[in-house]
């Protein structure tokens, strides 16, 4: 017999350290996937503020994390893998790009949930990797994969889409010499934009309609059919042109057009309204977009006085851009150097928590090994609950007695009521209607009064007479708790998500909760549960 005992307890014993190294091992993915998240947040900051290193070392940090259990958030990993993508082929490397790309694209086959515009992003980045490679028929069948994942999306949504993927097609096949094929797929574009215009925001659909037509005549001025192009361009209207990208394709058109005094006008568009938004830093890319253009047009153009004043800008700009890269990158290494100290501290200070949390697992289980606490524990158990059945009842029962006087108030016809009491009664109608007005954790006595169309104080004066004295926040959370306590009784919700459906804060709900109800959440659910 006691060998028997001794046996139960070793396999209750074996059976909790498994499943506390069980509970270690999912406590540490989700403390890897909270930080791959913070990485990721931490990327986009750094790459808004163009400090693309550092954004890159935080994307490749995110993207290792995540790679821990994607299932947790695959659209922050694919994002997360297509930006680190985007950094490394900006850099000129096109070998790291592609492996994250074949990497992130080997797992869409077999997750559905994978992000279809995630996908779609991947393999056009795919065809720029393979441009650059001078792979333009791999590049074709990318750009044609991307399509038709687009497609599929737009299927299974049944919502009109941005058809940014052909136009992105359409300008790859132009800058490859295939002017043709890029009519083509501006033709689908425009097919795809029409059903997009019934439903899309009225100044994208503008801006969308000034781009295509600027690329329509772009595409007849390449083929030689300049009279028609002149006309194409000639009827956009200028409230379509409301943006640098815009400017750059017009003055793209004209240049092409030979019309080179309006080509350097869009150009000097292109850079005043960066210095009016931004003034950002005169970096080498700047120089190629916004100065070099702008000198070739005023060359051909015959405006040598502005050309040379343009070359002297861009003497002086690469002069400040070279000082900027070395300040800047020096910069950004120093933050990755001191953000790789940090972390192998971190690391250490983790390694000792493990350290700590096994001694603690250690001694709980000797504990654990002391019999009597697990029948002190079921009679603790069985007396709560019963206490906690008993109060369920009285719950139930003064819930159902408050019910049958707003009944009965309801009853009484209007005129035979005072001020205070009409006005109750609206308010317990406006309470009961399907939208549970008293989930929104804003909804104040202000808020109230608004709804009812009465003043603030003729609300406090109708509850407090009408409801034995209670306050308009003690009356509303009266509605919350009974609301919370339907949804302990009837989903498997967590109890602070419940919390919020409810209109409490996470933090509050539990402390109103059990002042009011005389247990906490989880028990009243055990009780009704039984």
């Amino acid at each position: 017999m006691r060998q028997s005992i001794h046996l139960t307890i070793l396999c209750a014993v074996l059976v909790l350290m498994t499943a506390c190294t069980n509970c270690a091992n999912t406590t540490k993915v989700k403390a890897d996937i909270a930080t791959a998240k913070a990485d990721y947040q931490r990327g986009l900051d750094y790459d808004r503020g163009w400090q693309m290193r550092i954004a890159e070392h935080y994307y490749k940090k995110a993207f290792e994390g995540f790679s821990v259990d994607p299932a947790q958030d695959w659209g922050s990993y694919g994002d997360a893998g297509y930006r680190w993508a985007c950094l490394r082929f900006g850099r000129g490397d096109v070998e790291g790009a592609l492996s994250v790309i074949t990497k992130l694209l080997s797992q869409v086959k077999a997750n559905d949930a994978f992000p279809k515009d995630i996908e779609a992003s991947l393999l056009m980045l795919m065809a720029d990797c393979q441009i650059w490679l001078q792979q333009n028929d791999e590049a074709r069948l990318s750009w044609q994969r991307a399509y038709d994942v687009q497609q599929q999306a737009f299927k299974a949504s049944q919502r009109a889409y941005l058809p940014w993927v052909s136009m992105s097609i359409s300008n790859g096949l132009f800058d490859m010499g295939d002017v043709e094929g890029a009519q083509e797929w501006l033709a689908r574009c425009e097919q795809e934009f029409a059903l997009y215009a019934e439903q899309g925001t009225p100044k994208i659909v503008e801006e969308w309609r000034g781009h295509i037509a600027l690329k329509r005549a772009l595409y007849l001025q390449a083929t030689g059919h300049a009279a028609e192009a002149q006309a194409v361009f000639a009827a956009i209207p200028r409230s379509r042109l409301m943006e640098p990208r815009a400017y750059s394709e017009a003055a793209e058109y004209l240049m092409a057009a030979g019309r080179y005094n309006e080509a350097a006008y869009w150009y000097d568009q292109i850079d005043s309204t960066y210095l009016a938004t931004d003034g950002a830093q005169m970096t080498f890319d700047n120089i190629s977009t916004r100065l070099s253009p702008r000198y070739l047009a005023y060359r051909k153009a015959g405006r040598n006085t502005d050309a040379l004043a343009i070359a002297d800008s861009i003497s002086a700009a690469i002069d400040s851009a070279l000082v900027w890269q070395k300040e800047n990158d020096a910069a950004e290494l120093a933050v990755i150097y001191q953000t790789h100290e940090k972390e192998l501290a971190l690391n250490d200070a983790q390694t000792e928590t493990r350290i700590h949390r096994i001694l603690l697992v250690a001694a709980i289980l000797v504990i654990l090994l002391i019999g009597y606490l697990f029948l002190r524990a079921r009679i603790y158990n069985k007396v709560l609950l019963e206490k906690n059945r008993r109060l369920v009842e009285e719950i139930e029962q003064r819930e159902h007695e408050e019910q049958q006087a707003i009944e009965h108030l309801k009853a009484v016809p209007e005129e035979n009521l005072t001020t205070e009491q009409q006005l109750f009664r609206r308010l317990c109608e406006l309470m009961d209607s399907s939208d549970h007005i008293y989930t929104d954790i804003d909804l104040d006595r202000s808020r109230l009064a608004q709804l009812l169309g009465t003043n603030e104080h003729y609300v406090s004066d109708a509850i407090s007479t009408c409801a034995g004295g209670k306050s308009v926040s003690g009356f509303l959370n009266e509605y919350r708790l009974r609301y919370a306590a339907h949804l302990l009784a009837t989903t498997t919700d967590a109890i602070g998500v419940i919390a919020e459906l409810s209109g409490f804060s996470r933090s509050s709900f539990f402390r109103i909760f059990s002042d009011t109800y005389g247990m906490s959440p989880s028990e009243y659910r055990k009780v009704v549960e039984e």
